[in-house]
């Protein structure tokens, strides 16, 4: 009886030691599920965030990182107010006082000469060392990359121009020529100068003040495009669908 007791005994120890192992492994594979299941990835969602123009990197990455972008988000205070400082002296000479640019340059030119052709002469009267005046040469590699550069951004320009000109996309067309058309009337307004000018002040303005408040301006342009969009379709449906396209649009159908 006792051996029969002991037997029972061993047994049901036994089978404790298996439920608390299957229990043990219930758990782990609950908790491996657990961590197995997939969580919000953040840049996933920060993705479906709204940007204007479809910006996915920060403002000052988008103009290229480097110390221009650093000029144009005034990261160094003192730098930008000298850049729109000195662009702002030059649209008053040129614009409010309506002096030339050949006359400016020439009368810098004759005003620095003077001055260095003095104190080349006169240096040694006054015992001081003459002026060193250090050799310019402009290096070739700038000059070529910045060639390269803008061949690329004509080159590029006629592509685009051609591609709206062969009636391949109404949509683009149509936009190329509601802004050449606000161009041509802010064009009226003022002379290219002012108008170049003005462009200037507003890249050194608008970027900073849209890094500022980025969410509220992609919060109501999300808005507005929404409303364009749904204008376009409007339009397009009663006006747009009614055009012919072009031929080049039907021979890539056929």
């Amino acid at each position: 009886m006792a051996e029969h007791d002991k037997e029972d005994s061993v047994g049901e120890s036994m089978m404790d030691k298996i439920s608390e192992k299957i229990q043990g492994h219930d758990s782990s594979s609950d908790s491996n599920s657990d961590h197995e299941k997939p969580k919000p990835n953040s840049d996933s969602l920060q993705s479906k965030i709204y940007r204007l123009f479809g910006r996915e990197k920060p403002v000052h990455e988008v103009f290229g990182g480097g110390k221009p972008a650093d000029v144009f988000l005034w990261r160094n205070k003192k730098i930008s107010a000298g850049v729109l400082g000195g662009a702002t002296a030059l649209w008053v000479l040129f614009e409010l006082l309506e002096y030339n640019l050949l006359t400016l340059v020439c009368h810098c030119l004759i005003v620095a000469l003077a001055l260095l052709f003095l104190w080349s002469n006169f240096s040694t009267f006054i015992n001081k060392s003459p002026p060193r005046i250090p050799e310019v040469r402009i290096p070739e590699e700038p000059v070529l990359q910045i060639a390269a550069a803008l061949r690329f951004e004509i080159n590029r320009g006629f592509a685009v121009l051609r591609d709206i000109a062969s009636g391949r996309d109404l949509k683009k067309f149509l936009s190329v020529i509601a802004g050449l058309w606000v161009l041509s009337i802010v064009g009226s307004w003022c002379n290219f100068l002012t108008l170049f000018y003005f462009a200037f002040v507003l890249l050194h303005t608008v970027p900073v003040i849209y890094e500022k408040y980025d969410d509220q301006v992609d919060a109501f342009a999300e808005k507005a495009m929404i409303e364009i969009k749904k204008q376009y379709a409007v339009f397009n449906a009663k006006v747009l669908s009614k055009i012919p396209m072009g031929p080049l649009k039907d021979k890539k159908k056929v």
